[in-house]
């Protein structure tokens, strides 16, 4: 792996190399070989994953004044999904640089869109670690904000997730939340259940091979409930 190169494409040199590094490695990689020196970038992706809602969040916010809670949760919910951060990880090159077992590196479709998706939050949690908050504030802009107007004009907001927030702040005066109820299955083929919650109250529950998915599952089966 040639880090330099992937520096410049993401403009920041980073301080400790192992943590872009570590941001690399899927969690299959250890399998290959367990006695690699840098733990797998799960940790790191729950990090970037909370870095990037809070840089969108606040990006929207600051846009769209006139805008309400809902509708600022739903643009920013299109816009961190998986299908877009596997779309910037594409446009950086992403994948040449991820450490990943050999079936890994087989899988096409959604599940590599999936490891992309993942990927890229571990490195913006790796970003966020060695340079700080402000200093990822213009790759936000150039590789996720960019991404509005399209997500506007094709409304691809509108999802079971959207819909299902709009009905419960409507009626309930809430935003429902998700919390993960369960995982299971090998390291190259996670299943995911998840429980969207309101107030503390399980609605319903859905699975997915990504969280996303199983996020989008339980909001389809709420939105099949009275409440």
């Amino acid at each position: 792996m040639d880090p330099e190169k992937l520096e410049k494409k993401l403009g920041i040199v980073f301080k400790d190399k192992d943590l872009l590094t570590e941001a690399l490695t899927h969690r299959s990689y250890l399998n290959e070989f367990p006695r690699w020196r840098l733990p797998h970038n799960e940790r790191l992706e729950y990090l970037g994953d909370a870095v990037l809602e809070l840089l969108v969040s606040e990006e929207l916010f600051r846009k769209f004044p006139q805008y309400p809670e809902g509708q600022l949760t739903v643009l920013r919910a299109a816009l961190v999904n998986y299908q877009i951060l596997a779309r910037v990880a594409e446009g950086l090159g992403l994948e040449r640089y991820i450490l990943m077992s050999r079936g890994e590196k087989k899988d096409t479709g959604k599940a590599r869109e999936v490891i992309l998706a993942n990927a890229i939050e571990a490195v913006i949690g790796a970003m966020y670690l060695d340079q700080g908050f402000e200093k990822m504030r213009p790759f936000v802009r150039k590789f996720v904000m960019s991404n509005l107007d399209e997500v506007l004009t094709t409304k691809s907001y509108r999802d079971a997730k959207s819909e299902l927030q709009e009905a419960v702040q409507d009626k309930l005066r809430l935003t429902p939340t998700y919390r993960m109820l369960e995982e299971s299955g090998p390291a190259h083929k996670r299943v995911f259940r998840m429980g969207v919650y309101f107030g503390e109250r399980l609605v319903a529950d859905g699975e997915g091979t990504s969280k996303q998915e199983a996020e989008v599952a339980a909001a389809k089966n709420a939105l099949k409930k009275k409440f």
